[in-house]
């Protein structure tokens, strides 16, 4: 899949990992639509990003909002690239420290987001996508997110590892399911990086996390997701697979 003047929709393109995969994509010549919540700052990066990029609100757990932004994306060419960033984390452990059980509504919210906006993002997207014309034998390509915590998720991480898990395992599956309409599916599962998510620790206790990846030793820069997102765009051969992006971490218990 060639980037100049491809359709993608980004979601969580407001912030993080999302963020730098819209601005990569732009400078590579991509249309694209950043799809984030009202409240988040998806207009102001496509203001900075400029012409080439454009905001629509949503939340991808609600159909007709992400329908809207898929609509939207292909507005302005084909919808032919999906990359979906968007989603939430949040501690919960089984007995909280008062001996309560640990929340089901939390549990449940995460889950929403994670991995039920995932597959309300990919259904819509391929449906989208299987109305297009191939292209170099495909019809396009969907980037979603899981997480190193869907291998080795650490303590009070219970509904986050879950739903990241979630997400790691329809890879294969949807990349089966839609191989006759020639549409792609990975999944990229960073590590420790740089995004708002840990934005809010403490400087020193961010060092340490960084320190705790072997190599590089170092948080994760949010351009190093946006450059794999771009060349799974491009390699045609790259499908259902889960690529880890974590400089070789396994995470501890906690």
């Amino acid at each position: 899949m060639h980037i100049p003047q491809l359709s993608v929709l980004v979601t969580g393109g407001g912030s993080g990992l999302g963020r730098a995969t819209a601005e990569r994509l732009a400078a590579h010549g991509a249309l694209v639509t950043i799809a984030d919540l009202p409240k988040s700052d998806g207009a102001a990066v496509a203001d900075v990003i400029g012409p080439s990029a454009r905001f629509e609100a949503a939340d991808v757990t609600d159909a007709d909002e992400v329908q809207a932004a898929v609509e939207a994306a292909s507005e302005r060419a084909p919808l032919r690239a999906v990359v979906h960033c968007a989603g939430r984390g949040g501690p919960l452990r089984i007995i909280e420290r008062d001996g309560s059980p640990g929340s089901i509504d939390h549990f449940r919210a995460v889950l929403e987001t994670n991995l039920v906006g995932s597959f309300n993002v990919l259904r819509l997207a391929a449906v989208q996508m299987g109305k297009q014309e191939p292209i170099d034998g495909e019809r396009g390509v969907i980037v979603l997110t899981s997480s190193v915590a869907a291998f080795e998720g650490q303590i009070g991480q219970l509904p986050y590892a879950a739903s990241k898990a979630g997400v790691h395992g329809m890879t294969i599956v949807a990349a089966r399911d839609l191989a006759a309409k020639l549409i792609r599916v990975c999944t990229i599962a960073p590590g420790l990086f740089d995004t708002p998510m840990l934005a809010a620790l403490p400087e020193a206790v961010r060092d340490s996390l960084g320190r705790s990846v072997p190599n590089p030793s170092r948080l994760g820069d949010p351009a190093e997701y946006a450059a794999l997102a771009q060349h799974i765009l491009e390699n045609a051969m790259l499908n259902g697979e889960t690529i880890r992006l974590d400089g070789a971490i396994r995470m501890a218990p906690r």
